[in-house]
């Protein structure tokens, strides 16, 4: 029987005299003014008043905690003599192992022989010799760094460091080295006189990053270096220097947290022999706060010094900018928006002067319950304005935009579960257009519209799934009467499921459809109960008495029988994902189509997309869009993923970019090579080829995940 309770009045027995004053408010004083407890087969007190404790052997001093398989406790030197092996671990889960050690009672000084500092179960440093003092600072010599699996057979692990005395600072969480050599295998490859670096269990330290070798066919072989600065609890700042012998750039990024929201910001400041002379970079920047009232502003910063900047230095390969700031509030009845907007275009063929780039919204909607009537009323304003650049008549329009809707909606259940939802509305819209002789100055617009729908949602339970089949159509009209107004706002027109019955289905309110119209479509969801498949599916058609002549042909919805929509969605448990959405009219010929799907097994990873779009000069494409695009990863093992991607265009049976890699990942190491090829080619955008390598090595602050690549040790 091990010995709690006499090791427990022994301990007391032997405590200093001092062991029972008053507890400071500091842990840490706490816990060395708390008495050591003593756990063991076999406890007694020798002739000279010494406490020997032996087999399986433990001893707590407030949250630190000691095995071992014999300690000796002297009271008149107040020191343990404490025979291996030996296990220290404290709340932090730093770990001491070491064959014997004499120290004092609060287990925060003294002198270890054979001794390794573990930590996190992961980085290790091993020693001839370790000494501690005041309970903060260890020192370790003639010491051995590494977080690679070591092996009993003497091979030396995959990477360490060697060095003649590290000395770690328990309250600063740094570790200091002397004469540091960085070896791979048994080789040196690199000499320090002096290094610091943060122990692994400090999340943010001052320091350098993961260094990148990058080579690209525009900028050649470069090194990207990246150096991170804490500032504060909240705030931190990383720098990364990046030097070829063709450019030389700053990046850098901010990021700030507050106590009602966050921001961030990433850029680059770049002189380069692209555009020799000249400053290039490029900010991107982001926000969210949450302030009084309920009320919320977001923001979001994109811009390039010039077109070429994001891909010559692969960060982007967007071809519009947005930057935009919006204040919102809403609640269970009411939603407020306003938002600005300024978009940059770095397209060729876009003349930013004629396009409307700077845009300004304000919304507001509220929805009042009517008692006695039932059903609710939904009060809308909206206002819009958006400018050109140009001063010019007619490609320099400016306009702006009022709306006010009201609208009733109410849905009741009719016998045998028939669903009918009634929507009866008014909306109003005053134009104000500037810098377009061809138009009024002010031109308004009234529209009466109401809408039935009828629904017939059925379900059905098996023992596998629930199936849900809603036949559904809708009858609706409208009236609009006012003068004619350019169409700005909703030149793409996209008819998918999600407005199959909506009153109007442009995407602003500065175009309407007009007449009668009749959608009629069908829903079928089926729902696995645990595991297994889930489907959706979609189907709809749209008829109406007038051709709007505002509908592009390749909408779907040009003339007075719209294309035939179907959509669907497909779902096995987390592994599969495939989704798909097509318009086609009677003789089946396809204007749209577009599959999207994702495949996760384990190590291995499938995504990839097909777009068909037909050629439409009022949507802005004067050729057929047709690409697809695929992106996998595959787990040759444990240790190496191999990558690729590629997007292929059809049309111009070319690629347009592609990209495949290769990682090696164990406990101690991170190995990523990586081939890129960008196929663009435009005026100001030249293709370019480029070849990354990053080296990690795993512990300092990279250590989650490790255990899964363990290494294994050859059997002797």
């Amino acid at each position: 029987m091990r010995h709690t309770a006499l090791a427990l009045l022994a301990a007391t027995m032997l405590a200093a005299p001092d062991a029972w004053a008053q507890v400071s408010s500091d842990p840490a004083e706490q816990a060395q003014d708390t008495p050591a407890i003593l756990v063991a087969d076999s406890v007694y007190v020798t002739a000279d008043r010494q406490l020997v404790a032996e087999g399986q052997v433990e001893a707590y001093q407030g949250q630190t905690k000691l095995t071992a398989s014999r300690i000796v406790f002297d009271q008149a030197s107040g020191t343990l003599s404490i025979d291996g092996p030996i296990r220290i671990e404290d709340s932090r889960g730093v770990i001491v192992l070491a064959s014997a050690a004499e120290m004092d009672e609060t287990l925060q000084n003294g002198l270890l022989t054979g001794a390794r500092l573990v930590f996190n179960e992961q980085v290790q440093l091993a020693s001839t010799q370790m000494t501690r003092a005041g309970g903060r600072y260890t020192q370790l010599y003639k010491t051995a760094v590494t977080s690679c699996h070591v092996c009993d057979d003497g091979s030396p692990p995959l990477w360490s460091i060697r060095a003649r005395k590290v000395i770690h600072d328990e309250a600063e969480r740094q570790l200091y080295f002397e004469g540091a050599q960085l070896r791979i295998l048994s080789v040196p490859v690199f000499y320090l006189p002096r290094l610091r670096l943060p122990d692994p269990t400090l999340e943010r330290a001052r320091g350098f990053l993961i260094p990148e070798i990058r080579n690209t066919s525009l900028l050649g072989t470069g090194v990207k270096l990246p150096y991170f600065i804490p500032i504060g609890d909240h705030a931190d700042l990383t720098l990364a220097p990046y030097w070829s012998h063709k450019t030389k750039t700053l990046d850098f990024r901010y990021r700030q947290a507050f106590w009602n929201g966050e921001i961030e910001f990433e850029g680059a400041l770049t002189r380069d022999e692209l555009l020799p002379g000249e400053w290039r970079g490029y900010l991107f920047g982001e926000g969210a706060f949450r302030l009084r009232n309920r009320f919320r502003l977001d923001f979001d910063v994109s811009t390039s010094s010039d077109d070429a900047y994001l891909s010559n230095y692969g960060i982007s390969d967007a071809d519009r900018l947005r930057s935009e700031i919006e204040l919102s509030r809403s609640d269970r009845n009411s939603f407020f928006g306003a938002t600005a907007v300024n978009f940059t275009s770095l397209r060729d063929s876009d003349d930013s002067a004629i396009q409307p780039t700077s845009v300004v919204d304000l919304r507001y909607q509220r929805r009042t319950f009517i008692d006695g009537l039932g059903g609710e009323l939904r009060t809308s304003v909206i206002a819009h304005g958006h400018t050109r650049e140009s001063d010019e008549d007619i490609l320099g329009r400016d306009m702006t935009r009022t709306t006010a809707e009201l609208m009733y909606l109410r849905s009741v259940f009719l016998p045998w579960g028939l669903r009918n939802d009634i929507r009866i509305g008014l909306a109003g819209d005053l134009f104000a257009i500037r810098q377009d002789s061809t138009y009024p100055d002010s031109v308004s617009v009234l529209t009466p519209q109401t809408a039935m729908t009828l629904s017939y949602p059925m379900i059905k339970g098996t023992a596998g799934a629930t199936h849900m089949l809603e036949p559904l159509v809708q009858l609706a009209w409208t009236d609009v009467s006012g003068g004619d107004v350019p169409n700005d706002e909703s030149n793409q027109v996209e008819f998918d499921a999600g407005n199959l019955l909506a009153l109007s289905h442009f995407p602003a309110e500065d175009r309407r459809e007009d007449g009668l119209i009749l959608a009629y479509g069908l829903n079928w969801t089926r729902t696995p109960r645990d595991t297994g498949w889930g489907v959706h599916a979609s189907f709809g058609h749209i008829l109406r008495d007038i051709d709007n002549a505002d509908f592009s042909e390749s909408s779907g919805l040009a003339g007075t029988n719209s294309d035939f929509l179907l959509a669907g969605q497909l779902l096995y448990d987390d592994d599969l994902s495939l989704t798909a959405r097509t318009i086609f009219d009677q003789e089946f010929s396809f204007a749209k189509a577009e599959i999207m799907g994702a495949w996760v097994s384990g190590r291995n990873a499938l995504a990839g997309s097909y777009l068909w779009l037909d050629a439409d000069t009022s949507e802005g494409r004067t050729q057929d869009a047709h690409e697809i695009y695929l992106d996998g990863s595959y787990g040759i093992n444990r240790h190496w993923t191999a990558s690729a991607y590629w997007r292929y265009d059809i049309a111009e049976e070319s690629p347009t970019e592609a990209g495949i890699g290769i990682g090696y990942t164990n406990e101690c190491v991170v190995v990523e090579l990586s081939v890129e090829r960008d196929y663009t080619s435009s005026t100001t955008v030249e293709p370019s080829t480029s070849v990354g390598l990053t080296i990690s090595l795993r512990g300092f602050g990279t250590a989650d995940g490790a255990e899964r690549y363990a290494s294994q040790c050859r059997n002797s």
